[in-house]
């Protein structure tokens, strides 16, 4: 199995800076992919940023420019950099792994999801 544990979560006022972390553990081989999406109550959840074999990145349109992520592969863990905060970022962020476990099995992994809160 493989664990993901979110942290940095809170509340802020627009304009202001929040940092994600999400470490990953467990029956870790290799990790494909780690990445954040968020969710508001009554919609789907949608991608924030990801980075793919720790070098490739997405971002969604209404992030980019103000949000950074970054992977430590030493440490299995990803971080979001979230810069110029808007009260429309307000939602439950969910980091995400895609791992391939030590029996060679793909799988996809969730955090617990961690709440971020933009005051306007």
């Amino acid at each position: 199995q493989v664990q993901l544990v979110e942290s940095g979560g809170g509340l802020v006022q627009a304009g202001g800076s929040l940092r994600l972390s999400c470490a990953a553990s467990g029956s870790i081989f290799s990790i494909n992919a780690m990445g954040w999406y968020r969710q508001v109550p009554g919609k789907q959840r949608e991608l924030v940023a990801d980075i793919i074999s720790g070098a490739r990145t997405n971002y969604a349109d209404s992030v980019k420019g103000r949000f950074t992520i970054s992977r430590d592969n030493a440490k299995n863990t990803v971080y979001l950099q979230m810069n110029s905060l808007k009260p429309e970022d307000t939602a439950t962020y969910y980091c995400y792994a895609e791992v391939l476990n030590t029996a060679r099995a793909r799988t996809i992994s969730w955090g617990q999801g961690t709440q971020v809160t933009v005051s306007s």
